[in-house]
């Protein structure tokens, strides 16, 4: 029997560890919305600056490098004429696009949201 407690508390500590490390990266504010930005495909950073209403040009430049370096999205430069920078999602941000759904399927369903 305590052989069976101790994998189930690993287990619960594996999975804490694995859900903390996933909210540092999802839980600041605007990186789901850029990620969810990305799945139809290749963005710029002026259309993705369009595109989110609210998110401050420096707020999005941080969250693009932040989401670049953790492997979710790839940075693209093409040298042009003129010079271009297009942000996509990896195999691993596409991975994540059916959880954000669910997560925002959850947030339609059982949180309110007010105006103003």
């Amino acid at each position: 029997m305590g052989t069976a407690s101790t994998h189930d508390t690993s287990a619960c500590v594996r999975s804490d560890a694995a859900l903390t490390r996933a909210f540092t990266i999802l839980g600041k504010r605007w990186s789901a919305v850029v990620l969810g930005s990305l799945r139809s495909g290749p963005a710029g950073f002026r259309e993705l600056s369009r595109a989110i209403d609210g998110l401050s040009d420096s707020v999005l430049s941080d969250r693009l490098s932040e989401l670049t370096k953790e492997g979710l999205i790839a940075r693209t430069v093409d040298e042009g004429p003129p010079v271009s920078v297009s942000y996509e999602l990896t195999e691993c941000g596409k991975a994540l696009m059916p959880a954000l759904h669910q997560i925002s399927e959850w947030a339609e369903k059982h949180l309110s949201f007010k105006d103003g």
